[in-house]
């Protein structure tokens, strides 16, 4: 079996050995528009993509700088050349999770340098936040505690060329401002 995968740009991508120069903002923003969340069991499509941007939202009306925005928008940037493994399974991988932290690291020291853990710490508390207001609305199930979004998330179907299309507007925002 191969060790790689081939991404939409027809790029041979490495996911165990991943190279920072075959990381493609592009390949990235196509296959997180087309990823579901929640391994696909909201009753309606909400992809990965909309919910990296609804957490870049979040964190831009928290305040939070260019840099930890930008890292909301790219938090699952991983998931682009992994996919995802739901959380009890991947409890029980420790390789993966390995892969997946080493990747994301790499994702984000391309684009933004490295993260200190109290950035990490920032970014992983506004993705649970949106993940909990996400359950309430598509299952009306609260996992953990209710929180207060400062944003006013759109949880609706968008056409996949469309979030393409708006995650990569604002990654090139982003990436400006830095």
């Amino acid at each position: 079996m191969a060790d790689y995968i081939y991404t939409v740009s027809k790029q041979k991508f490495y996911p165990t050995n991943p190279k920072k120069d075959d990381i493609i903002i592009e390949d990235v923003a196509h296959a997180l528009s087309m990823l579901a969340r929640a391994n696909g069991h909201f009753p309606f499509f909400h992809s990965v993509a909309q919910h990296s941007i609804e957490c870049a939202i979040e964190s831009e009306k928290r305040g939070y700088s260019a840099k930890i925005t930008l890292a909301c928008l790219l938090h699952d940037a991983s998931e682009a050349y992994m996919s995802d493994v739901t959380t009890p399974v991947k409890n029980n991988l420790s390789d993966y999770s390995d892969f997946e932290n080493r990747l994301i690291d790499l994702i984000y020291e391309k684009y933004i340098g490295p993260l200190t853990k109290e950035e990490k710490d920032v970014v992983y508390r506004i993705d649970k936040d949106l993940l909990y207001h996400e359950f309430k609305y598509y299952m009306g199930i609260e996992l953990g505690n209710e929180t207060i979004l400062l944003s006013n998330p759109e949880f609706k179907f968008e056409e996949f060329s469309m979030v393409r299309d708006k995650y990569l507007k604002m990654f090139y925002d982003l990436i400006s401002k830095l």
